[in-house]
């Protein structure tokens, strides 16, 4: 099936990419979100978890964290394109929450058949979720968990949990006597501990989530067709995440330059500084036009999803790069220090090139699939 126009992107996902971006802007602009999460700058301050979880609540009455639900589970069930356009808002306000690891939970009960209804449905209800699918290695496919289910106990660790103090549930990823399954499994059940990580992104949290015993519920015996069929999604919506915050980013670093004076004249006049600033806009373009390509194709062209998606995320990495290196840079000396509201999103664009795969990595996957696998 090939695609609709203008990647499907219709009225009611252009309502909602506007009323999300207008909803930010009000309830959480920019200085507001550096007081919350970089109040503190010493280097031994304590690990916390900042977010305002009022803001959440109100996320979730608007219907935000069941967009990705399917109909048939109480959700709302809307386009990935119209997901996409959420997302992108949310990265360009940056905004500390679950709602883009209970989007990616969604997909990936959505791939898994009946047996996920009831853990669905939850989301439906309000319940934040996230995926602890990640080994030590930072692996994700193939089985790499190292979390084991014995007895439907889950024993083990799952590294690299995103938000893990912001979720309710965890949809986690066990091997087992039938291979990889998937479970759902309460955040504060008996038997689970959450030890945050240290990174670099103020703006999310990370932790290692260890199981000792903790009874779960499977949602399918088959976890990694699940996975598979979900991780287009999954790379996509991180990289609409990227291309928001990346105009973010452009935007405010063509607004200082515009101003700031520098030899009788705005810094923008010069070009060393306004050509560096047009390669940003054509690469965050790039990624963009790829972001909404992939998820039309979730939408339309599921067996096109994979090659898309990895296109998307390599692009967006770079764009996210390229927007934060000549963001600090415009910004001169200002734009390295802690007061300066542009190291908020330059760490968050250097946690999400990474996360689940860099420009490199899936480039290599796309090769894969374009011109076949090295023998």
């Amino acid at each position: 099936m090939a695609q609709p126009d203008n990647y499907g992107f219709g009225e009611e996902a252009a309502l909602l990419k506007e009323s999300a971006r207008r909803f930010f802007s009000e309830k959480m602009p920019t200085d507001q979100l550096h007081k919350l999460v970089a109040g503190d700058h010493r280097p031994e301050r304590d690990n916390a978890c900042h977010w305002n979880r009022e803001l959440w609540q109100q996320m979730i009455e608007l219907g935000w964290g069941m967009l990705a639900v399917p109909e048939s589970a109480g959700g709302i069930g809307m386009p990935a394109v119209a997901v996409a356009g959420l997302v992108e808002e949310l990265g360009r306000a940056a905004v500390p929450c679950p709602l883009q690891g209970t989007i990616n939970a969604s997909y990936v009960l959505a791939a898994c058949g009946a047996g996920a209804d009831t853990a669905l449905q939850e989301i439906a209800a309000g319940c934040s979720a996230t995926l602890a699918i990640t080994a030590g290695d930072g692996g994700w496919s193939g089985g790499a968990t190292e979390v084991e289910c014995v007895d439907g106990k889950l024993s083990g660790t799952a590294w690299f949990v995103q938000d893990a103090r912001k979720s309710d549930r965890l949809l986690v990823s066990a091997s087992g006597p039938g291979g990889i399954a998937l479970y759902w499994v309460a955040s504060d059940a008996p038997g689970v501990g959450i030890a945050p990580d240290t990174i670099v992104d103020l703006t999310r949290d990370q932790a290692r989530v260890h199981f000792d015993q903790v009874v779960a519920t499977e949602v399918t015996s088959n976890g990694l067709a699940a996975l598979e069929s979900a991780m287009p999604a999954i790379w996509t919506m991180l990289a609409a995440d990227m291309v928001g915050a990346a105009e973010w980013q452009l935007q405010t670093t063509v607004e200082y330059v515009g101003t700031r004076q520098q030899f009788d004249r705005p810094l923008g006049f010069f070009q060393a500084v306004k050509h560096p600033l047009v390669n940003v806009m054509i690469q965050i373009d790039q990624a963009k036009s790829l972001v909404y390509n992939a998820a039309c194709a979730i939408d339309h062209e599921p067996e096109r999803a994979q090659q898309l998606a990895h296109m998307a995320k390599a692009s967006a990495s770079e764009a996210a790069a390229l927007a934060s290196g000549r963001s600090v840079q415009c910004h001169g000396g200002i734009g390295f220090t802690w007061e300066c509201f542009v190291h908020l999103y330059f760490k968050r664009q250097k946690h999400s090139q990474l996360l689940f795969g860099d420009a490199a990595w899936h480039r290599s996957r796309l090769a894969d699939i374009v011109i076949g696998a090295l023998a």
